[in-house]
């Protein structure tokens, strides 16, 4: 971006060159010039001007804009205050992110059993909307887990590659959980994106091994809206209409996937389509059609198959578009998300979110480590506890 360009600079006023002058031949005389002698008079006739101006203005009315006059607005002259947040919204919300198996570099930066991550770009893209973040380790004892979950406002599921073990049993109860928490009265918000989206699919399916094979592998792609859709309440609602037409026709969002599910296959269960309506679909590598947004019929959870964090916070795969539209993608998905995240009911203790939030963590720096992410929270042992 080309950097604002400073005004020039004015020409030496009279009264400058007048005072140049004047200085230069102070030597061989000690009497004022006539040049001299107007410089003792009228600058300090001017500042008295300009002070009368503004004592004078400061206790009248403002004037009209077109009456010739302009002046400098005190403080005092004011009387705007700065009207009261409103009090049912949480403008402090806290999103509990679910950390993934491994290092996020197979094992190239830490290869310990019990090791986890979260890839820093999921992190920036809640900030960047107005949220904190407080890890939620997906192998550390249910209790604290649990107490963790307690203190946030809103979850995201991370892409990634798990779909079993105590991983998928962690995100189906911390679904169960937020399902829970908005049946009971508070707006408890769901964001999953890429493997979430995968998991959702099958936990509220019942069904494991209902996802297909697609080819959709470091792809930049369009989304197609489906005929009727109405995005009120969606995660496209803030988005300004001529971006809505370009994520039809522009290679705005990220795919980084080999699985998901088509359309006829979501259409013919019964549990997704009455849980879920689909926003958008995708085409993958080989012209399959999937699913690659669905909004819950009734909570406050969207999954995408597609990444929206990576367009202004990943640099590691080739196709990830950083265009000035991609980037908007990203910022209308984060503040969304918190947003939804600002209507919950949820006041934990401040001690116990401080204790607990990311800042207690140092991010890894794994460009170098091989493609992928460009930073990584890496979890081997707890740090913070409830």
């Amino acid at each position: 971006m080309t950097p604002p360009q400073q005004p020039p600079s004015p020409p030496p006023s009279t009264a400058t060159k007048h005072h140049t002058d004047s200085a230069s031949t102070s030597s061989s005389s000690s009497m004022p010039s006539s040049d001299n002698m107007w410089n003792y008079i009228w600058i300090p006739f001017l500042v008295s001007l300009y002070n009368k101006e503004v004592i004078n203005s400061s206790s009248s009315s403002v004037k009209p804009a077109n009456s010739g006059h302009r002046r400098i607005l005190l403080p005092s002259d004011s009387d705007s205050r700065c009207p009261t947040p409103e009090s049912k919204l949480n403008f402090r919300p806290i999103i509990g992110i679910v950390s993934h198996p491994g290092d996020g570099a197979s094992g190239r930066l830490n290869n310990s059993a019990n090791a986890s991550y979260i890839a820093a770009s999921y992190v920036k893209f809640v900030e960047s909307a107005g949220a904190r973040v407080i890890p939620l380790i997906y192998n550390e004892p249910p209790e604290i887990l649990q107490s963790k979950l307690d203190l946030v406002n809103g979850v995201l599921f991370t892409g990634g590659w798990a779909k079993n073990g105590l991983y998928f049993e962690v995100v189906e109860g911390i679904f169960k959980q937020v399902m829970k928490k908005n049946d009971a009265g508070d707006h408890f918000p769901l964001l999953a994106i890429c493997l979430g989206f995968e998991l959702l699919t099958m936990i509220v399916s019942k069904n494991n091994k209902i996802l297909e094979e697609f080819s959709a592998s470091d792809q930049a792609s369009t989304i197609q809206f489906m005929k009727n859709i109405n995005i009120q309440g969606t995660v496209f609602q803030r988005f300004p209409a001529d971006l809505l037409v370009k994520l039809s026709t522009d290679c705005l969002v990220m795919q980084n996937h080999k699985y998901g599910i088509s359309p006829e296959t979501f259409e013919k269960d019964k549990n997704l389509c009455n849980f879920f309506k689909i926003l958008t679909t995708s085409t993958d590598d080989n012209n399959k059609v999937y699913v690659s947004t669905v909004q819950s019929q009734r909570y406050p959870v969207t999954a995408v198959q597609w990444h929206p964090e990576k367009n202004a916070f990943e640099w590691g795969l080739s196709k990830i578009p950083h265009s000035d539209e991609a980037v908007q993608v990203t910022q209308h998905v984060a503040n969304f998300f918190v947003s939804e995240a600002r209507k919950s009911l949820n006041r934990p203790p401040v001690r116990k979110v401080l204790d607990n939030l990311i800042y207690n963590y140092s991010p890894t720096y794994c460009g170098k480590a091989g493609k992928g992410y460009d930073e990584v929270y890496i979890f081997t042992e707890n740090l913070a506890r409830i």
